[in-house]
């Protein structure tokens, strides 16, 4: 709808307007278009027609027209608009149109129409005034490109019409924003007083209705906030006149409310007293006097109703109107006005201000909008008791956007920018006043007398912690206070850092916090703090009471009273804890002081290194010791919590020797650092002391949130990785002693007071829950810490490299380092049920509370680190329970108390008992947190993965049978809708999402849904899993279906998201094809593969695809690449492509989209075989061969041929191994992975990088790298093997991602010419097309003997075979026959001299033996080829003899089916010898011998046949076939007998014993099968016997008489045959197969017969034994 398309289009133009501040807008032109297509509607601004009678009563007639299209409402449908109109104040009949849109968005956002509507309409609302917002913002911004900039400048002119006219012009639209303002705050009224009547009718408890109300209560607020903001920013253009300031200060008096409203209006008034009130402003002096009269001098003045606002506002603008009269020279530009009188006067009411709580309204604004969620609790406390009983701010006023906090805290930098500036003197006289109260009332308490003073004044501390709050986390506006020396902001530094009361140093140091954030700050905060440093360009004289030197003595002062503390010996009796004297503070405010002295150490510490050094350099003051001596019980809790943090400051790239320091002193501390107070129990016998003094220890510090949560990041500062140590994590980072003097080696207390003692213990006790959240990221970040510094590669080098790894390591063994390393021990705990609770409840929040909270939240991160911690656990679990465990348990010293829990296998069974912790993943994909969304995704994907997980549930009593327990917990409450359409809004295609890059959040979880969603699938395609629920499918059981009425049949499931998806993302720019497009757009379709070949949903996904025309879309998609394609701006051929790990990846990226797309193609065009969709396939086909039909018309798409580019991508610029002299003896296969097809292998680059630092580990330690030449020249050898390993990594996938695009290509293009429904013209055209498109590539594959070339040569064959099926291949003549010809003619060319590449394997040669045999027997079949293109023995002599000799040997000793094929070649050219009449092949095998191997191979047949397995029988009985198939061919020519007849045959056939069987006795193995084969071999010797006799001819009487001989020697054989055939005794045959042999056999027995007269010749022979006497 037109309403619906109008948010879509503000919402675009709010990221435009963000890109710019990102800068990361692409064109400026496009933010023009949008802009100048909403000025209409920034002009409304929030203005909406009203309710009228004329629309009720055309709503009431039954119809409405709605974007042209007519609607018949019902009475329900009209009782509901017009309950809209009332609720939004709008017209009924646009009330309409806006129900009729929010039934849309019903489905979508699952709520009821009226809700969605009115989301919807406050949706619109608040963009439309975010994009102003930020337009006016961005207008202003001098850092912005300054074309950019006078391109807004004008945009906003269109807005204000002031484009032909002054800036000032803008002032009625400014009376717009304040009335839009009032507005909302009326209607905020209204919802409360219908709220108030909900609650007193019993109604409030409904749950839509309060989902309403506090929607737009919560919209509202906003809305007016974005209008304070607004104003801001019109009124600090210049686009406002001093009557909108005086109109704001005639309205803000009337607020009798202190919330968010009010607040709102505070960025306004000092911006309008900057604007007005500023000696360099808008205003003249007479203007700002009037106003200064208005606002103080009149009576209105008296009348607000907030008077502390009041307050404030005067001293806000005295701040600035004090600059008029600041450099004021002698003498009065206004006639009878006393200055100095009015100067006291603006000072009095300036310092009445102070009094009635200017400073406190302020400082509660600071402090509610700068809420510290991550409690700094010495700031906090210090601003709390500066803001005493002043009224503070609810806590709705803390849901202000982080733009709008910004905002404010400019303004109140503007504010104290111009105190500090013009009223200097009223500045100092805070200083003295108080200053004087102070000293005052120290001394009336201790005199013990009464001086009226209760206490004193503390505006400056005020002012110097607004300061504080102004400047946090705005490092630019901090730099001011560093960049000018002679500025009033460093002269007002060097002021208040002189002769400081105690509470002002706290104040102070605060400020200076603020001001020296980043590097640069923080080191001219160091030289400010430094005595020694001197600035000669100062104003002023330095004399600083702040410096280092103070805040190490007063550090060191406290320090030194706790050391001069007795301390106790241990007293007798039980454990227990007494309370310790606390050391005597001399103040009441020291214990801030302190804290914030420690706080600034630290602070300084972290932000520079300059400075940690120099702190701990520092020869006087110990840092460390002093810290722990302040970590003493007798000290306040929180100081001991500044104490760990500033520990934890200097800890901040720390090098291991200086951990290993810290750890020692740790140690120390936590066993003797706490005084022992009389009155404690001394230990048992069973406790050692330094035992009990750590339980004590552990006991305090685990007592307070803030105590606690500070040791545990200081814990956390410990464990992680020293900088120093490279990424291998090979080193422990604590002493391997450490503690062995009264306990067991290592850091296992510390773990144990971290995960059980406050993770599990103290978090579950704390009453605030902000603080429980973080005490809990604090345990978990350092569990993380924790598991994820410990390197299981390690121990697969250990157990796969020739490497001494203990000599390698910086620990000092293996095992010391797997049993040490705190990884197994925070392992342990999370397999503990105490610790588990906490985990799974710190996961488990409800969505909308996270959704509304900032992404940095305590929640947020809170829940984060939760499910980063069961992530790493997951990942890890393996190793700890398979290897670290059981070695650790094998090494184990003494008896460790058991915490895990042993009914617990795997992590994976607690979601048993937390199973709320799926449907919470789920829900937070639409939680709009990014970091949370891709954190939620990965563990889902882990949990979804697992084996156990996705095991059936058994059934229930009455209930249907689950098959899948998570999709049981999804469907329990029909969460799965909800989540599913999380997922959808994340898949939505955004166009500005492709100008932000890969790094882009929306890309990013894009992603992570599309892995997620694969993998799950990959684990179970058949069964119903969760990823099938989420797509839109039903589960019941183990089936998937679609169901009725469910989003996938309304096509707008996250199925459907994909499909438009794939067809929305484009794969690149003009430019070049971009990797992530096309990964992105490869794994979606990698899912719809998963999805339309499994047998559970291929039948539902592969009609739904076919109804949205997927086919044809993917198709026209297509693009066609060459070598010179660019991908990630690097074409295949530049030398820097192999090792660019994005232009690789989106190259295979491609070569996966283009695989599916051909598989897709051909399972579509298989499923339509058998339903005879005639049409259907041939419109496939019409695309397959480049048109598409659409309904525009046809349109071209890239062919099947043309999608054959692919093959032009060859990996031409990749490295060789390198020579190597450190690393000859490098084992590279370390982990390395297999690829798909099971041959292919990819090395482990990252292993291989760690065992490399292992060998430098080792060469360092056993001289062989000596120097920094010999270091230097194994880093450069090290670097160059990478590169290698990289190279060829990218080289195998590339090479493995094409074959698989070829063999899918391949399948399809023989589903295609192997089609029935092509016409045999128009399927040998097609195959002769394809002969000629791939016999380029074949003959290039072929000759580098390159795995392609197996495939085409194969795919050559099916095409041969096609053309031998074809009744007419070719007319008779004419140039169709010719072409033909030389089509054919190419690929045999091709495999003659495949076959003489010495390169070529047996199963390639095998092949191309195929296709010359097929090519052979086809011309020989086809008699339309012209004469002089058909193949003769030429072709042969010119390859010369080794290829005869290649082939006679794979005959020979070829393996498997290359023999077989290898005999078939060498019959066809023995046939084509025989038509040519020439002797070439005989001459040649002889010349080999081959004729007569191949005689004698007849004497091994029963050998062989008793060896062979008997599933290779029918392998080696082809291969006799084949053999005698050839002898036959050979015995045909007169030499070939010849040689035959001379290599033994008669005798070879005596050896073999086959014709000496008896058939009267029966064969070994009398059935039917051992019959076919025997007479299978029986008569093709016999038909050689017979073709010798022949070819000899009669008139050789020496064949004649060998044959007879034959005859005479196997005359049994011969009757039985004959009586077999008669069925005269014996077995009886009656199977065909055997019946048809026999005959056979009897004829070939009569043949013989005949040709050799042996009847004749025997009648004769008896005849002759007659005479002589003998019998025959």
């Amino acid at each position: 709808m037109e309403a619906r398309d109008s948010l879509t289009a503000l919402q675009d133009l709010y990221q435009d307007l963000i890109a710019i501040s990102t800068s990361q807008l692409p064109t400026i032109e496009r933010l023009c278009l949008n802009l100048e297509a909403h000025v209409s509607d920034f002009k409304r601004l929030l203005d909406k027609p009203v309710k009228s009678e004329a629309s009720r009563k055309s709503l009431s007639s039954g119809t409405i027209e709605v974007n042209g299209t007519k609607f018949t409402i019902n009475p329900e449908f009209q009782e509901e608009a017009l309950q809209l109109a009332d609720g939004l104040e709008l017209d009924e009949l646009q009330s309409a149109r806006l129900l009729v849109l929010g039934q849309e968005l019903s489905g979508i956002l699952d709520r009821p129409a009226l809700a969605c509507a009115i989301i919807h309409f406050h949706q619109t609302r608040q963009t439309l005034l975010d994009c102003l917002r930020i337009l006016l913002r961005q207008s202003q911004d001098v850092r912005l490109d300054e074309d950019i900039r006078h391109t807004l400048l004008r945009l906003v002119g269109l807005v204000l019409e002031t484009k032909d006219g002054t800036a000032s012009n803008g002032s009625s639209y400014t009376r717009k924003c304040f009335a839009a303002m009032e507005g909302c705050e009326k209607w905020l009224y209204s919802i409360a007083e219908r709220i108030q009547g909900a609650v007193t009718l019993g109604q409030a408890s409904t749950p839509t209705f309060k989902e309403i109300m506090d929607l737009q209560q919560e919209s509202l607020t906003q809305q007016h906030e974005a209008l304070g903001a607004i104003v801001t920013y019109l009124v600090e253009g210049g686009y406002t006149i001093v009557d909108n300031f005086l109109n704001i200060l005639d309205y803000v008096p009337t607020l009798n409310q202190w919330g968010a409203v009010a607040v709102h209006y505070v960025p306004i008034l000092i911006s309008f007293t900057r604007q007005f009130g500023f000696a360099d402003g808008s205003a003249n002096l007479h203007e700002a006097r009037s106003i200064n009269t208005k606002l103080i001098n009149s009576k209105e003045s008296r009348s607000w109703g907030l008077t502390h606002l009041q307050a404030a506002m005067t001293t806000w603008w005295l701040a600035e109107y004090s600059g008029f009269y600041f450099d004021q020279i002698p003498g009065s530009p206004i006639q009878g006005v006393n200055l100095e009188a009015e100067l006291i006067s603006r000072t009095e009411t300036f310092f009445q201000a102070l009094h009635d709580g200017a400073l406190q309204c302020t400082l509660s604004i600071c402090l509610r909008i700068r809420s510290d969620e991550w409690n700094n609790p010495a700031r906090t406390a210090l601003t709390r008791s500066l803001l005493g009983d002043a009224p503070t701010l609810p806590i709705d006023a803390t849901l202000m956007t982080s733009e709008f906090q910004e905002l404010i805290m400019e303004q109140f930098d503007n504010f104290t920018t111009a105190f500090i500036t013009n009223m200097p003197d009223t500045l100092r006289r805070f200083k003295v006043e108080e200053d004087d109260q102070r000293r005052r009332l120290l001394a009336s308490a201790q005199n013990n007398i009464q001086n009226g003073i209760a206490e004193h004044d503390r505006h400056l501390e005020r002012f110097l912690v607004i300061m504080s709050y102004a400047y946090e986390e705005r490092a630019d506006a901090a730099e001011s206070f560093w960049t000018d020396t002679d500025g009033n902001l460093y002269g007002f530094l060097q002021w208040a850092s002189r002769r400081q009361s105690t509470p002002c140093v706290s104040a102070f140091c605060e400020l200076f916090r603020a001001i020296s954030v980043e590097a640069d700050s923080a080191l001219s905060a160091h030289k400010f703090l430094l005595e020694e440093s001197s600035v000669s360009h100062s104003r002023y004289r330095r004399s600083i009471s702040l410096s280092w030197s103070q805040m190490f003595e007063e550090l060191d002062f406290y320090a030194s009273k706790i050391r001069e503390h007795p301390v106790a010996t241990f007293p007798s009796g039980n454990i227990g804890l007494a309370k310790s004297k606390p050391v005597e503070i001399d103040e009441p405010e020291s214990p801030v002081m302190l804290e914030c002295y420690l706080r600034l150490i630290g602070h300084l510490c972290s932000q520079n290194e300059e400075v940690r050094s120099w702190v701990l350099a520092h020869p006087t003051f110990h840092v460390i010791d002093i810290l722990f001596a302040l970590s003493s019980n007798t000290i306040p809790s929180r100081i001991r919590a500044c104490a760990y943090a500033t520990l934890r400051a200097l800890l901040s790239r720390k090098t291991l020797e200086f951990g290993f320091r810290v750890w020692t002193a740790l140690d120390q501390w936590v066993t003797t650092g706490f005084s022992h107070t009389p009155g404690v129990p001394r230990p048992t016998k069973v406790l050692s002391a330094p035992n009990w003094a750590a339980g004590v220890t552990f006991e305090t510090v685990s007592s307070s949130f803030e105590e606690a949560n500070a040791f545990v990041l200081m814990l956390q500062a410990l464990v992680t990785p020293s900088a120093d140590t490279g990424s291998l994590n090979d080193a422990l980072q604590f002493p391997e002693q450490l503690g062995t003097a009264y306990r067991m080696a290592g850091i296992e207390p510390y773990i144990d007071v971290a995960l059980n003692r406050i993770l599990a213990g103290v978090v579950p006790q704390l009453e605030i829950l902000v603080e429980s959240r973080i005490l809990s990221i604090s345990a978990l970040e350092f569990a993380i810490s924790c598991l994820s510094s410990f390197n299981d590669d390690l121990i697969i080098i250990a157990n796969s490299a020739k490497l001494p790894i203990e000599d390698s390591m910086r620990s000092s063994s293996l095992a010391t380092y797997i049993r040490l390393h705190p990884f197994s021990r925070t392992m342990e705990w999370f397999f503990n049920d105490r610790v588990i609770a906490v985990l799974f409840s710190t996961a488990i929040y409800d969505i909308s509370s996270l959704t509304k909270s900032l992404p940095d939240s305590p929640m947020v991160i809170a829940v984060l680190r939760s499910i980063e911690v069961m992530t790493l656990v997951m990942n890890m679990q393996s190793t700890f329970l398979d290897i670290v465990r059981p070695s650790n348990k094998s090494s184990a010293v003494g008896q460790r108390q058991s915490i895990m829990n042993p009914s617990l296998a795997s992590f994976e069974d607690n979601v048993a008992n937390y199973p709320a912790i799926i449907v919470a993943l789920g829900m937070y994909c639409g939680s709009g947190h990014d970091s949370l969304v891709l954190a939620s995704l990965t563990l889902l994907e882990k949990l979804s993965t697992s084996r156990k997980l996705n095991a059936a549930l058994p059934s229930k009593r009455g209930s249907k049978m689950v098959g899948n327990r998570l999709v049981g917990i999804l469907q329990q409450n029909n969460d799965q809708q909800a989540i599913a359409k999380s997922l959808i809004a994340a898949m939505a295609f955004d166009e500005r999402e492709l100008n932000l890059g890969p790094n882009a959040p929306g890309y990013n979880i894009k992603l992570a849904i599309l892995n997620f969603l694969e993998h799950t699938l990959r684990v179970s395609p058949e069964k119903a899993n969760i990823a099938h629920i989420l797509l839109g499918f039903e589960c019941t059981g183990d089936s998937v279906i679609i169901g009725d009425g469910g989003l996938f049949a309304h096509g707008l499931s996250l199925f459907h998201a994909i499909v438009q998806l794939i067809n929305d993302y484009p794969s690149g720019n003009e430019e070049s094809l971009l990797s992530w497009f096309l990964i992105l757009k490869q794994r979606a379709l990698q899912i719809l593969k998963t999805l339309w070949t499994a047998s559970s949903t291929s039948s539902n996904v592969m009609s739904e695809l076919r109804g949205v025309g997927f086919l044809s879309a993917l198709w026209m998609q297509q693009v066609l690449v060459d070598p010179s394609t660019s991908w990630d701006g690097l074409p295949l051929q530049s030398s820097s492509f192999c090792f660019t790990e994005d232009s690789v990846m989106g190259t295979v990226a491609y070569f996966g989209q283009r695989r599916v797309l051909l598989e897709y193609s051909s399972s579509n065009y298989r499923l339509l075989v058998p339903e005879a969709a005639a049409s259907s396939k041939m419109e496939m086909l019409s695309t397959f061969l480049g048109s598409t039909m659409t309904a525009i018309g046809a349109e071209s798409n890239l062919s099947l041929f043309d999608v054959l580019d692919f093959l032009e991508l060859n990996e031409e610029q990749f490295l060789l191994r390198p020579e190597t002299n450190f690393l000859v003896d490098l084992d590279l296969t370390i982990g390395s992975e297999l690829a798909p097809d099971g041959v292919t292998t990819y090395y482990n680059l990252n292993l291989t990088q760690e065992l490399l630092d292992l060998m430098r580990n080792l060469f360092l330690k056993n001289g062989r790298i000596s120097d920094e030449a010999s270091d230097v020249a194994f880093m450069n050898e090290a670097h160059q093997l990478l590169l290698y390993l990289n190279s060829e990594n990218n080289r195998k996938q590339l090479s493995f991602a094409r074959m698989e695009v070829l063999v899918a290509w391949v399948d399809l293009a023989t589903i295609l010419v192997e089609s029935e429904d092509l016409d045999e013209n128009v399927r040998s055209s097609l195959v002769l097309q394809t002969l000629q498109v791939i016999s380029p590539k074949l003959e290039f594959y072929v000759s580098a003997t390159r795995p392609e070339a197996l495939i085409l040569s194969r795919f050559v064959q099916i095409l041969l075979a096609q053309l031998a099926a074809t009744k007419n291949l070719t007319p008779e003549g004419g140039r169709a026959g010719d072409v033909t010809s030389d089509r054919l003619f190419q690929v045999f060319r091709i495999s003659l001299r495949g076959i003489h590449n010495t390169d070529a394997d047996g199963a390639l040669r095998e092949t191309l033996y195929n296709v010359c045999y097929r090519y052979l027997t086809l011309e020989s079949s086809v008699s339309h080829f012209p004469a002089g293109r058909r193949p003769n023995l030429l072709n042969f002599k010119d390859a010369g003899t080794k290829l005869i000799d290649i082939i006679s040997d794979d005959a020979y000793g070829g393996e498997g089916t290359c023999r077989v094929t290898a005999l078939l070649l060498l019959e066809a050219l023995n046939t084509m010898a025989i038509e040519d009449g020439s002797t070439y092949m005989v001459e040649s095998m002889m010349r080999t011998n081959f004729i007569v191997v191949l005689v004698e191979s007849i004497d091994d047949i029963p050998r062989e046949l008793r060896e062979t397995p008997s599933y290779d029988i029918d392998l080696l009985l082809t291969c006799y076939q084949s053999k005698f198939s050839l002898l036959l061919t050979i015995s045909q020519s007169r030499s070939g007998a010849t040689h035959v007849l001379n290599a033994g045959l008669f005798s070879s056939i005596r050896n073999s014993g086959l014709f000496s069987a008896d058939l009267d006795l029966g064969l070994e193995m009398d059935t039917p099968r051992a019959l076919v084969r025997f007479h299978e071999l029986l008569l093709a010797l016999l038909r050689v016997v017979i073709a010798v006799v022949m070819t000899r001819g009669h008139q050789n009487e020496y064949t004649i008489d060998q044959a007879r001989g034959f005859l005479i020697e196997y005359r049994p054989l011969i009757v039985a045959t004959f009586k077999r055939q008669a069925n005269i005794g014996g077995l009886k045959i009656d199977d065909e197969t055997n019946i048809r042999l026999l005959d056979e056999v009897v004829d070939c027995f009569v043949l013989l017969i005949s040709l050799t007269d042996f009847l004749e010749h025997e009648e004769k022979r008896n005849t002759q034994n007659l005479r002589h006497g003998r019998f025959s």
